[in-house]
């Protein structure tokens, strides 16, 4: 059945998908694009790592869905309903090829973290990591997320400027506390100051989330950021 951004193109970089032993899925902010995003991979040592899939699905018209992350849920509908839906139907199609969910890794920056975040959080198991890069879990004002442990020790990262147009830190604390309920291990870091946009310290959390992954032996193988508009 077609959906919103059903039939849109994925960009990879790195490894091809049945050699890798890591698949990372990146997800991209509001005005940006997939290759946009895939331009993290090049800040990233690839050479310190196992084989790596890097996977960058394109939103369709580049946005996600049409309004801000904190409005509610049936004002960004049936966008956000279809962008989880890709990325359930991406992640199924990583597991058939090669690697496994705990081998997988959902990285988003601005409006593409938000849903990184939000995807995990609706479907919760233990993830290779998840990083939200000026996001946060969405929904209003008072939102209450699913407080089961079922994402069983998933490493998150978080990470924010305290003065974020678009990413209010309280609900950056919020998501740090949420994750942490359904049993995520949560680094958040909030940088003072800082603009809207990936910084040297949240790439180096990256790689060192990567470099933690254990590699299934039995599989095969052996610039920064930024987005256009309010998450």
């Amino acid at each position: 059945m077609s959906h919103a951004h059903a039939g849109q193109p994925v960009a990879t970089r790195g490894a091809p998908l049945p050699e890798a032993r890591i698949a990372v899925v990146l997800l991209h902010g509001r005005g940006a694009s997939a290759d946009d995003i895939l331009t993290l991979s090049d800040a990233l040592d690839l050479g310190a790592l196992p084989p790596t899939a890097f996977l960058a699905p394109q939103a369709a018209r580049g946005s996600w869905y049409p309004y801000s992350f904190l409005a509610p849920i049936e004002h960004n509908q049936p966008y956000l309903n279809s962008a989880l839906r890709m990325l359930e139907e991406l992640l199924a199609s990583i597991q058939r090829t090669s690697v496994s969910p705990e081998r997988t890794v959902l990285i988003g920056f601005s409006q593409g973290g938000c849903l990184a975040l939000e995807f995990a959080a609706r479907n919760p198991r233990h993830y290779g990591a998840l990083a939200g890069l000026s996001a946060g879990l969405i929904g209003p004002p008072a939102t209450r997320w699913n407080g089961e442990s079922a994402l069983s020790g998933t490493p998150a990262f978080l990470g924010c400027s305290d003065v974020d147009p678009h990413i209010p830190l309280w609900r950056v604390r919020e998501t740090e506390e949420a994750l942490g309920r359904m049993g995520a291990t949560v680094d958040t870091r909030i940088y003072p100051g800082a603009p809207h946009a990936v910084n040297a310290d949240e790439v180096e959390a990256l790689q060192a989330l990567l470099e933690a992954i254990e590699p299934d032996p039995a599989s095969a193988g052996g610039p920064v950021a930024t987005d256009a508009g309010p998450a």
